[in-house]
């Protein structure tokens, strides 16, 4: 709902703000941002999950993953899409290994005392490891405070688990922000991005972030979409059920 009644919001007051609470996994976040800024508005959309990470120094999990996604209309090109979670990884690239029996790469999460571990086990009974360490876990703190006490919704150590049916709802928050660049910009955003977007690809080696996607999406368009086995095992056997 937010993402169809944001854009007249911000082309009316030049800014636009979603807060919502009494909510659960939201799915792919720049998917929402990126819907946004196809109708012309430059978006972020921050949103808290169930504990995962500690704050600096500590070693329990007080903060989740609390993923962060941005985009920006660029003229002529799809729109620029930053989207990511203030771990290492996903925690869902944990679960994944677990399932497939598999142990993670170092430095991805600690067990429950602190230490660095790769078995998936000791991972999901201790923290993630944030990006940039102590800055990231600033950044999931700021998270915290943007999307769930901002908006009145469940800390991330007071929500209950995504992936089971016990305890209360997750109440989890997010909150959308949609700026009208027309309205702030002076009319020189579309030729800014222009020049920024030129500048980092004329620069060698380097690509936007984002810039992936779009191959994914003409792969999975014309090949479907790969999953391994243990996942389409268990899909049939929901089906089945």
């Amino acid at each position: 709902l937010s993402t169809e009644t944001l854009p007249a919001i911000a082309r009316e007051a030049g800014l636009g703000i979603a807060a919502i609470r009494r909510s659960h996994h939201f799915g792919q976040a720049g998917a929402h941002c990126e819907r946004l800024a196809r109708s012309g508005l430059v978006t972020l959309v921050f949103g808290n999950s169930p504990k995962a990470i500690a704050p600096w120094g500590g070693k329990k999990p007080l903060f989740g993953t609390n993923p962060i996604a941005f985009a920006a209309p660029v003229p002529d090109a799809p729109p620029l899409v930053i989207d990511f979670a203030v771990s290492r990884v996903a925690r869902g690239k944990i679960l994944a290994a677990e399932k497939a029996g598999s142990d993670i790469p170092q430095g991805w999460a600690l067990d429950a005392d602190g230490a660095p571990t790769t078995d998936t086990t000791a991972a999901l009974a201790g923290t993630m490891i944030p990006i940039g360490e102590a800055k990231g876990a600033a950044l999931a703190l700021m998270v915290e405070v943007l999307s769930a006490a901002l908006v009145g919704a469940s800390l991330a150590f007071e929500a209950s688990s995504l992936f089971s049916a016990d305890g209360d709802a997750p109440n989890l928050g997010q909150t959308v922000l949609a700026i009208d660049p027309g309205c702030v910009s002076a009319g020189a955003y579309g030729e800014r991005m222009t020049t920024l977007v030129n500048a980092i690809a004329a620069e060698d080696g380097a690509r936007l972030p984002g810039s992936r996607r779009l191959d994914a999406r003409v792969t999975a368009e014309r090949d479907g979409v790969v999953i391994p086995q243990h996942l389409y095992d268990e899909i049939t056997d929901l089906a089945g059920r």
